[in-house]
């Protein structure tokens, strides 16, 4: 008998077909209240979950005494409560890399969409407000041969770094837990404190994974230390940002101008004072949504998904001191 698993997501065809070779698979194509009670008897004998967003905790954990695997679908995955999964003996994979060079155009293209107010004047446009030469108060400003500073120099921070080094002629400023060599040497990147890079750089792109130490990293103080003509942008997690911080921010006219892929609350209350603002640039989580990428990053949590079912060690195990642990 195949075992149970889960898929709590929208999947192609093909990774359903994938998973089913090796699985009896339970499809929901999305968790909502409706189906909540089907989804947690089913959870009762499930060896596996695959998904994207829901918060596996010690509390869904104790509805499910057979878990050996939760396949996160993504890089980021505070929503699952590792620790809690170790001591459960359930092995937590994400998707690492796949969506990196994605996730960098994402950045750039809001970067520059931000500082040449891209969205902005497409809406002057459609609003049939064009009605003569542009004046200086619609310019923009130029992102080539300006000083970026990344926080978070991952394998994303770096696929930034070279768009940015390459195509734009940046400087390139970088703060990290740790200094990386091979940006510095590639991309002449210079590593500084947080301090520093806030008061140096012209545009300022958070890239850090969401963790106690980075919740509200960019707060009141930070934004205090930038350039009155700096630009903000978010691709982390809205909670790596003090919002009301960044509100007044813009407000007083500490920073120029913000673009966000990413909210403390998502979707974001459509009376948020972010979207009223003309000057900050608003997505909602697309760094990675690409047609390509998005089913990259399924099969790839498919094939962890599947190894870890199988006994084997998956691809892109999290936690691999679950393997010495006993269940």
């Amino acid at each position: 008998m195949k075992p149970k698993v889960i898929i709590y997501k929208k999947v192609e065809p093909s990774v359903l077909e994938y998973v089913q070779e090796a699985c009896e698979v339970v499809y929901f194509e999305q968790l909502h209240a409706d189906n909540m009670q089907a989804f947690y008897e089913e959870l009762k004998e499930a060896k596996g979950l695959l998904g994207t967003g829901l918060k596996v905790n010690d509390e869904l954990l104790e509805k499910a005494p057979n878990l050996q695997i939760v396949s996160n679908v993504g890089v980021g995955y505070d929503n699952l409560d590792v620790p809690a999964l170790t001591r459960h003996g359930v092995m937590a994979t994400n998707t690492p890399n796949v969506l990196n060079e994605t996730v960098a155009d994402t950045m750039i293209g809001l970067m520059l969409a931000t500082a040449r107010r891209i969205p902005e004047l497409d809406h002057m446009i459609k609003s049939g407000n064009w009605t003569s030469h542009i004046t200086p108060e619609y310019y923009g400003v130029d992102m080539h041969h300006k000083t970026l500073g990344i926080i978070g120099m991952g394998r994303i921070g770096a696929a930034i770094a070279k768009r940015a080094h390459f195509g734009f002629g940046m400087n390139i400023l970088y703060h990290n837990r740790s200094r990386n060599e091979e940006v510095e040497k590639t991309y002449q990147a210079t590593y500084c404190s947080l301090e520093e890079l806030c008061q140096e750089a012209d545009f300022i792109c958070l890239m850090v994974p969401l963790s106690a130490e980075t919740t509200k990293l960019i707060g009141e103080k930070e934004f205090r230390l930038m350039k009155k003509s700096a630009i903000f942008v978010n691709g982390s997690r809205g909670a790596t940002v003090d919002e009301e911080a960044l509100v007044s921010a813009l407000q007083e006219g500490e920073i120029l101008a913000a673009g966000l892929d990413v909210f403390v609350q998502e979707p974001v209350d459509p009376k948020h004072p972010l979207l009223s603002m003309p000057n900050v640039v608003t997505l909602p989580h697309i760094g990675s949504a690409t047609w390509e990428t998005r089913q990259a990053m399924v099969q790839f949590a498919a094939e962890n998904f599947v190894q870890g079912i199988l006994g084997n060690r998956p691809p892109a195990l999290i936690n691999p001191e679950v393997l010495e642990s006993e269940k």
